[in-house]
């Protein structure tokens, strides 16, 4: 296969000619960032919430409830959010939190639920994210809200919206189960392999092994900065009081 690229301070820059490995309607380039023409992806009901799911007896458990020993503000401090029926609640505005430890390639469990009387529509109604460093899978109220299709729920945003909504309705507990392949670099810093991800929403397959063309980020492309392992990080976008519950991960050789 025939990549055109570039060299830059930064790394590799995939060029708008770039032969993806994906099906033409799948290739970011192809559209503008954040573009309202896209379609939408189809609406499949995954079924109701059913009850947390257990970790592996491999799993590293991340929060489990009871406290935020895993976990600390982007600045190392105590987490400025409250624990609320066994669930992390967001406190709007205080700031994202960060896991203590770094990984790389893993397969992350996050339960979230969106707020159930949220006022806002399109991007202000419950949005939050997951991310592994500097690369983000969108939380967002999408059941029967309308946003751009790389921004809604289960987006790798900025790049690949899900190929299903699989929304469960606002105040629902909801499912990501993510398989994150950090990328590689060589000795210079360039990325020689990109980033990839696998994304099931509510057990439904909406990101099948995405290669990404760099950090996702709002409006503008951003290219490869080598790195190592990396946080998990979860988003106040300071909009509504999200819950996230029974998060978990282990790590992949």
């Amino acid at each position: 296969m025939h990549v055109s690229s570039r060299l830059s301070s930064g790394g590799l820059i995939f060029c708008a000619t770039a032969a993806f490995a994906v099906a033409d309607d799948r290739n970011p380039f192809r559209y503008q960032i954040h573009d309202s023409n896209r379609a939408q992806p189809p609406v499949v009901d995954p079924g109701s919430a059913g009850p947390p799911v257990p970790p592996p007896a491999d799993a590293i458990v991340l929060f489990d409830g009871s406290d935020f020993e895993h976990w600390r503000a982007m600045d190392g401090s105590e987490v400025p959010w409250k624990l609320v029926d066994g669930a992390m609640q967001v406190v709007p505005e205080s700031g994202d939190i960060r896991t203590k430890r770094t990984f790389g390639d893993v397969q992350l469990h996050v339960e979230f639920k969106t707020y159930l009387d949220s006022p806002g529509s399109g991007q202000s109604r419950s949005n939050s994210g997951v991310f592994l460093g500097p690369y983000e899978v969108q939380v967002l109220d999408s059941y029967e809200n309308e946003t751009y299709p790389d921004g809604m729920v289960g987006a790798l945003y900025g790049q690949y919206p899900p190929l299903v909504n699989a929304a469960r309705p606002p105040g629902e507990w909801q499912t990501f189960d993510i398989i994150y392949r950090a990328p590689v670099f060589n000795d210079a810093g360039v990325m020689v392999r990109p980033a990839r991800f696998t994304v099931f929403h509510n057990n439904v397959l909406v990101q099948d092994n995405e290669e990404l063309i760099g950090p996702t980020s709002h409006a503008i492309r951003q290219h490869y900065h080598a790195h190592g392992n990396v946080p998990i990080r979860l988003q106040d976008h300071a909009d509504d009081l999200m819950h996230f519950r029974n998060i978990w991960v282990r790590e992949l050789d």
